[in-house]
């Protein structure tokens, strides 16, 4: 027998063995149950991870979402709320719930309630409300039977007894906590003041995520309400609600939700339990080999191909290893039979069978490799419309694949034959990152003689168009700001140290952190620390590229570390707190640099001259004062004296804690109603 056919022999014995076991667990799984092939994971901008689903055999019981058309938008099957997201992380769902509202058109009250496995969380929402001489208060059940009532007043006779904002303070608006258990409420609220309604026409009560709402003397008027639909975003936990805890759901494993390679957790909210991928893996805990291994320590922790089927340990490593080996073989030899002629030059030129050799000895399971015609398919064939964005380095493309997904194709204008060792070992390094806030690296196309790698499509643009609009200023707040600022330092700090090789980013820039639909930082451009030009003309223009942020060190040594990455974060850092460019015009329409003229006023000991009066409003001196500190290290000359991006991160993060924290005068007119 031929090597070739006793190859295909073994393969064929490992998908019976596969295939036979996977029937097995079918007709045993019930209420842990797998969702059947082709079910949509996606309702407009929403994603609809297992074990939530829609249609028949999508999800499991009580999970069911309903996907309604023109627009397409995701509700909860049961009563009318909006889904706006959905986090298998944090178990939580954010929803969209009606306000109760009080206008010279009249009151209306607002009724809210969920069922298993849905409660109103505790942790992320406060209750709030909005107006002068009002009282708002919350009447409902908790844990089914127990009767719960709460509220506060909110008090300001006179418009200059408003506060300015953004915490609620009890002068316009005033907040309060609401117990864990809650899962039906109706808000009520009652103005009664003739004399504030010049200024405070109309008056609100909801419940709505803590980080939503931030109080300014707009939001006393009519256009509040309108602008948001009288709804606001909540936030409700989610949990498998029986059995109530994780012995008793370990000690049914025909029902245990939880698949391989995952954590049970009991529920913090209520009864249940909830499923987490195990330390060193990531994914969908709720599906069978959803949960792939990460690397760590240097190593990558391989999540076998998990079977829906419960064996001896070592048959089950067996038939996973047997089944890895085949398919990973097939696919090299299949590439390899395909690419004939001008593109299997391009594929060997531009690395493809060393990535498919790291593959197969690095087991690296998540790049994928695209055709060309699936590309020229997603972008109508490369048009101009898809661009979105492009640099010295090539050109970035919308584009839609067969699967619907959106993505965003990155096609390089040239690639150095000497360097394709180093493009490779970018992919495998692309492939290994997983971060909330880094997009994420999807795969490849090495068929063409210009090399494309594809992203997840992030909807909301750069930070640099909602800092800097053209006709008007940045209605980013402070809180956004500081938020997006920290995550953004988390996902640098991730690259320096978090992954097996230590990654500089080279190129951070307001450009290059993305927003999400929330408002989330994404951070995109990474690599560009192998590609500082040796040539002169070629380093002149990359210096103009990534001018007011560039390392001063970089100048001397041409050469980028992560220390440079602190650097440049330091630019992006005053951008958020003074409303400026990088390179910005000044009064006299002369051009500045950003860094150059924030430590001229540093040593003068006028730091307030450049800074945003808006965000030292909304921030206050104290903390804009930390944040400006920070600013100064980071912009070290020395790259040896400025923070590492893990300090930088950690300080940022306690910043914001302590802005979110609430304070003891937050909870003047808090009340107890009996």
């Amino acid at each position: 027998m031929s090597m070739d056919a006793k190859r295909v022999r073994l393969f064929q014995i490992a998908a019976t063995l596969f295939l036979a076991s996977a029937v097995a667990a079918a007709a045993s799984n019930t209420t842990a149950g797998i969702p059947m092939q082709g079910c949509p994971n996606k309702c407009g901008e929403v994603d609809i991870p297992y074990p939530f689903g829609i249609g028949t055999d999508c999800f499991m019981q009580g999970f069911d979402i309903t996907c309604a058309a023109d627009p397409p938008r995701a509700f909860l099957s049961t009563g009318n709320m909006e889904v706006l997201r959905i986090s298998l992380v944090d178990h939580e769902l954010t929803v969209r719930l009606y306000m109760a509202t009080q206008c010279s058109d009249g009151r209306i009250n607002a009724n809210s309630s969920v069922n298993d496995p849905y409660l109103f969380s505790a942790t992320s929402n406060k209750f709030t409300v909005v107006g002068c001489s009002t009282l708002g208060y919350i009447g409902g059940k908790k844990n089914d039977n127990d009767s719960y009532t709460t509220g506060c007043i909110s008090m300001c006779h006179e418009e200059s007894s408003v506060s300015e904002g953004p915490s609620c303070d009890g002068s316009g608006c005033c907040q309060t906590s609401i117990p864990k258990g809650l899962n039906d409420f109706t808000t009520y609220i009652n103005f009664d003041n003739v004399n504030a309604q010049n200024f405070s026409p109309c008056s609100y009560a909801f419940l709505a995520d803590q980080d939503w709402f931030q109080f300014d003397k707009s939001k006393l008027t009519e256009d509040f309400g309108k602008i948001n639909n009288n709804q606001t975003p909540a936030v409700l936990d989610w949990a498998i609600r029986s059995p109530a805890s994780c012995p008793e759901a370990e000690a049914l494993p025909g029902t245990y939700a939880c698949r391989g390679n995952t954590t049970c957790l009991n529920s913090t909210n209520g009864d249940g339990y909830r499923c987490m991928c195990s330390e060193g893996y990531t994914g969908n805990p709720y599906i069978e080999g959803g949960c792939q291994g990460t690397y760590a320590h240097g190593w990558l922790l391989v999540n076998p191909i998990s079977t829906p089927f419960r064996l001896t340990p070592a048959l089950f490593v067996a038939v996973g290893l047997l089944l890895f080996l085949a398919t990973c073989k097939n696919v090299i030899v299949t590439q390899k039979s395909k690419h004939k002629n001008e593109r299997e030059i391009f594929f060997g030129k531009n690395g493809g069978f060393k990535l498919y050799e790291e593959i197969l000895s690095k087991k690296v399971g998540t790049v994928q490799v695209f055709t060309e015609e699936e590309l020229q398919r997603a972008t109508d064939n490369f048009d101009d419309k898809r661009v979105i964005g492009c640099g010295r380095y090539g050109m970035v493309y919308r584009g839609i694949l067969d699967d619907l997904r959106v993505v965003a194709i990155k096609k390089s204008k040239k690639v150095d034959e000497r360097r394709k060792d180093e493009f490779v070992n970018e992919i495998i390094d692309l492939s290994q990152i997983n971060h909330t806030h880094i997009v994420r690296f999807l795969g490849c196309c090495l068929e063409l003689d210009v090399p494309m790698l594809v992203y997840e499509y992030v909807s909301n643009g750069s930070l640099f168009e909602v800092l800097h609009p053209e006709h008007h200023a940045s209605r980013l707040p402070f809180q956004a700001r500081l938020t997006i600022a920290q995550q953004t330092a988390e996902a640098l700090a991730y690259l320096h140290s978090a992954t097996t090789r230590s990654i500089t980013h080279g190129d951070v820039k307001s450009h290059n952190i993305l927003l999400d639909t929330d408002l989330s930082a994404k951070v995109s451009g990474f690599g560009a620390s192998h590609l500082v030009p040796v040539d002169e003309n070629e380093f002149i223009a990359f210096v103009q590229e990534t001018l007011g942020y560039l390392d001063p060190e970089c100048m001397l040594t041409r050469r980028l570390t992560d220390r440079s990455d602190v650097y440049s974060f330091g630019v992006v850092l005053l951008e958020l707190i003074t409303g400026k460019k990088a390179i910005y015009t000044d009064a006299a329409g002369e051009k500045k640099s950003l860094a150059t003229s924030f430590l001229v006023t540093m040593k003068e000991q006028r730091p307030w001259d450049i800074l945003d009066v808006k965000m030292v409003e909304q921030g206050g001196e104290q903390l804009l004062g930390e944040v400006v500190a920070i600013a100064m290290e980071c912009l070290s000359v020395k790259g040896e004296e400025r923070p590492s991006m893990k300090e930088v991160a950690e300080r940022l993060h306690s910043l914001r804690r302590f802005r979110l924290q609430p304070k003891e005068e937050n909870y003047r007119g808090e009340i107890e109603m009996i």
